[in-house]
């Protein structure tokens, strides 16, 4: 299959993307390609294209989330912040505080304590 740089109907995919947001507990976080494991395939996607694309896809779908998605509670595999502007990171890092998500000294947040499964509200 060819190279897809988004899915083939982002906004559906989107919308997917922000009903799993919207239910990750307030102090809880989960990564992006946690949520794609939480996904079917996009119609017309094999299996190993959504795996290699997935998260990337999520991430795209976090980063464009309407305001009252909590778009804050979502990390990448590490427990890190991913990047994206300086600014954006450091609000990111202050809301998940604010929610009592602590970071390591490295900057990392214990998944294994504060990870959400997709599983509970």
């Amino acid at each position: 299959m060819p190279e897809l740089p988004t899915p083939p109907d982002p906004q559906a995919f989107y919308a997917q993307v922000w009903n799993i947001v919207a239910r990750i507990p307030r102090g809880k976080v989960t990564s992006y390609g946690q949520i794609a494991k939480m996904l079917p395939p996009p119609a017309g996607v094999d299996e190993a294209t959504f795996a290699e694309f997935g998260a990337l896809w999520v991430s795209n779908a976090v980063a464009a989330s309407p305001n009252e998605v909590p778009w804050q509670r979502v990390v990448n595999s590490k427990g890190e912040i991913t990047e994206r502007d300086g600014l954006q990171a450091k609000r990111q890092k202050l809301m998940l505080y604010d929610e009592g998500v602590p970071f390591n000294p490295r900057g990392r947040i214990d998944m294994r304590k504060y990870g959400w499964d997709g599983k509970t509200k």
